[in-house]
């Protein structure tokens, strides 16, 4: 068995570094001693290791991570639902034989197509390029995209339309440090990502952190006591503020013009599309007050000229229908005040899945081929083909983004048949009723996963893959650095990597190529399907990772990587940043009448994405057992609810039913509630399937719904969960 291991933390995009030893025997016998009710002991012991972007320190989250890895509830064999709903182990050969039948009969009576995959932000890079490759070649299918369309989509599109390349952070984390003014939109980092906070020290220290979010989130809290500003705007009215923003940095003089000169185009129609938005104006539309929008702009336009100014986006701005366009808005300010490029400022977004940056460069998104290379590109199509070994016309086209690919499960002429990998749709996608519906019409659904999660629970087989700790390879973490992941620990009799059940499949499947279950030998054939792409990774090699060397993309051979770019230029044939004008949609700022009030969702300090890890984490789970809709008083007052009581949430789509938490840190006309809880808590239940018209990114943030109190034990008695689905401790009590 491996004696431990240098690797980094399972969960978020800051990729904490993290060192995991074998755990001491526990006092007064070894673990076979205890009782066996008891929960198994815990393999390894987590430290914190000193690495750039977390210097020693770890959430909650990773100090707890590795109390999974022997987890009671862990699947270790591949598990078949009969006829009764109940699954039942098989044999890995017997599972192999029902896949490969299924995927063959489906195609025979429906086509190619009628065969998806649903990929995950938290996979390797190995495990990401190869199902990319699985899908296209020994599938044959173009269905294949991710859940990373429901967290980085809108800013990546946004990044290529201006820059013409995507990299969340373009510059390292440590970058922050020195930096006077920092402007962080829709991101509560407090909570996502606590060791990240340390970045922001020296800005709050100068008076310069600046938080937009309607809630007075942990982060926003960090402005008082002269720390900086908060900015509260109306759910949905983002774009707006950004617009009014950069209306005064454009008209009292603000703007670099000598950087917009040499390195831009579209200014003067920028410019134009912001005459509209004057500080007044905007202060109506977003509730934002018009001295704070001011004092904005000149303190971000002082600070470019001084200590060193940055723009930060996250999901809270870009998970709408509108999100790109607000993504793109916040771009052009930054460009407005010369950021991008330069040696002490720049503008980034914050990728939050544990790969979100890797998993969305190597094929799994429904447009892409490896090296972040254009499925539609006929140049890009012969390199890639070449590094396969298979004719062009073999690799298909582009597929349908994530919501579309959800909304055709079981649809005629959609997806039949469909593989999960490293996603929890059933909690995580928009309008979840909907998404259970069509998993339930599939012929035939696989999930991959450790545990059996509330997707996992609707599959007809459920295949047991290893966790982070018990496979190599590698992940790309927020600032488009490559960093290895190392195996600590042997995983259990039964379990196999994603890596061994694509080569498997792929030799049944007849298809052309070669697919290893080896991840270096994997990561080799990812480089050479990389070189020449935006994300070129062929100058990187387990080698120097191994020893520890900085890898940041794009790595040609023969460079010594690139940690900041855009300081030659950007990534358009002319050199140029392209500044685009957007405006809000009527679609996007919607105004809600009557009683309703406005749905913000989004994460809690000790949970993780749709939860079905660290709800499985006893010392998380005692912290925040529950969701709890955070309900401004006065707006509880109104509707007879009292701090603990129980509140329907419900709109056309759908109701939960969970707990009321008083709260001043929302707005009147908005409540907030957390997306990492299943069943009758479950956020996503009410969320609108509506998408981004350019990204594919669905309206997660601005969903209109009514709030009433839950009058009895007998309407929660008498509310239907969805078969699969584990009820809290609490809520089978009171009913």
């Amino acid at each position: 068995m491996p004696n431990g291991a240098d690797t980094h933390c399972p969960y978020c995009a800051l990729q904490c570094a993290m060192t995991l030893t074998p755990a001491a025997p526990a006092a007064g016998g070894t673990a076979a001693a205890r009782a066996p009710e008891a929960a198994p002991a815990v393999p390894l012991e987590v430290s914190g290791r000193d690495f750039p972007t977390n210097r020693g320190g770890l959430c909650r989250k990773g100090w707890t991570s590795a109390s999974l890895l022997r987890h009671n509830g862990r699947v270790t064999e591949p598990m078949l639902k009969g006829s009764d709903g109940v699954h039942q182990p098989i044999s890995w050969d017997q599972a192999l034989m029902l896949i490969t039948a299924a995927v063959k009969d489906t195609q025979q009576q429906y086509g190619n197509d009628a065969v998806g995959v649903f990929g995950g932000g938290g996979l390797t890079n190995e495990k990401a390029y190869l199902l990319g490759k699985f899908a296209r070649l020994a599938l044959r299918t173009s269905r294949i995209d991710y859940n990373g369309r429901f967290c980085m989509s809108s800013a990546a599109a946004a990044g290529n339309r201006a820059f013409g390349v995507d990299r969340g952070l373009p510059f390292p984390v440590t970058d922050l440090d020195t930096a006077s003014v920092i402007l962080m939109l829709g991101s509560n980092v407090a909570e996502t990502m606590p060791p990240f906070v340390q970045h922001l020290q020296g800005a709050r220290d100068a008076g310069g952190l600046i938080v937009v979010d309607p809630r007075r989130s942990a982060t926003a809290a960090f402005t008082s006591d002269g720390g900086g500003l908060h900015l509260q705007p109306t759910p949905g009215t983002d774009l707006a503020l950004l617009l009014g923003i950069s209306h005064v940095v454009v008209h009292e003089g603000l703007v670099d013009a000598a950087f917009i000169e040499a390195n831009t185009s579209g200014y003067p129609a920028v410019v134009r599309s912001l005459n509209a938005f004057w500080p007044e104006r905007v202060q109506s539309i977003t509730g934002v007050p018009a001295t704070l929008i001011r004092e904005t702009a000149r303190r971000l336009a002082q600070g470019a000229r001084a200590g060193g100014s940055y723009i930060l986006s996250g999901r809270g701005v870009e998970q709408h229908v509108d999100g790109t366009d607000t993504a793109t808005a916040a771009i052009n300010l930054s460009l407005l005040l010369g950021l991008p490029g330069s040696a002490r400022s720049g503008y980034g977004t914050l990728t939050g899945q544990g790969n979100g940056q890797g998993g969305r460069e190597h094929g799994q998104k429904a447009d892409q081929l490896p090296g972040y290379r254009k499925i539609t590109d006929p140049a890009a199509r012969a390199h890639v083909a070449g590094v396969w070994g298979v004719d062009e016309s073999l690799i298909p086209g582009p597929g349908l983004p994530a919501v579309e690919l959800l909304k055709s499960l079981g649809q005629p002429d959609g997806v039949r048949c469909l593989f999960v990998h490293g996603a929890n749709v059933v909690v995580s996608a928009p309008d979840t009723n909907a998404v259970i519906r069509g998993l339930r019409s599939l012929d035939f659904l696989v999930v991959c996963d450790f545990f059996m999660s509330e997707t996992a629970a609707e599959a007809d087989l459920v295949l047991p893959v290893t966790q982070w700790a018990e496979e190599e390879g590698t992940l790309t973490n927020l600032e488009g650095r490559v960093i290895r992941r190392r195996r600590a620990l042997t995983p259990p009799p039964g379990v196999r990597s994603e890596l061994w059940l694509m080569a498997r499949l792929a030799r049944l499947l007849d298809a052309p190529s070669t697919f290893s279950d080896d991840p270096e030998t994997v990561f080799e054939e990812l480089r050479l399907a990389s070189a020449g792409g935006l994300a070129d990774y062929s100058g990187i090699d387990y080698a120097m990772l191994d020893r520890g060397e900085a890898a940041y993309w794009p790595y040609p051979v023969g460079s010594t990587g690139t940690p900041r770019l855009f300081a030659d230029g950007f990534a358009h044939a002319d050199g140029r940043a392209v500044m685009v004008p957007v405006t809000p949609s009527k679609r996007a700022v919607r105004s809600f009448a009557d009683d309703s009030l406005a749905l913000a969702t989004g994460r809690l300090l000790e949970h993780y994405q749709s939860g079905a890890q660290t709800r499985r984490v006893n010392e998380l789970m005692a912290s925040q057992p529950q969701a709890r809709l955070l309900i401004h008083p006065g707006t509880a007052a109104a509707r007879g609810i009292a701090d603990g009581d129980y509140a329907a949430v419900t709109n056309e789509r759908g109701e939960v039913l969970c707990r009321a938490e008083l709260s001043n840190t929302v707005r009147p006309d908005t409540v907030f509630l957390p997306f990492h809880f299943p069943g009758q808590e479950n956020a996503n239940r009410l969320t609108e399937a509506a998408t981004d018209p350019i990204s594919g990114m669905p309206e997660f943030k601005t969903s209109r719904v009514w709030v009433r109190r839950a009058v009895s034990t007998q309407e929660l008695a008498s509310y239907t969960v969805p078969a699969g689905t584990r009820l809290p401790l609490h809520v089978k009590e009171a009913s």
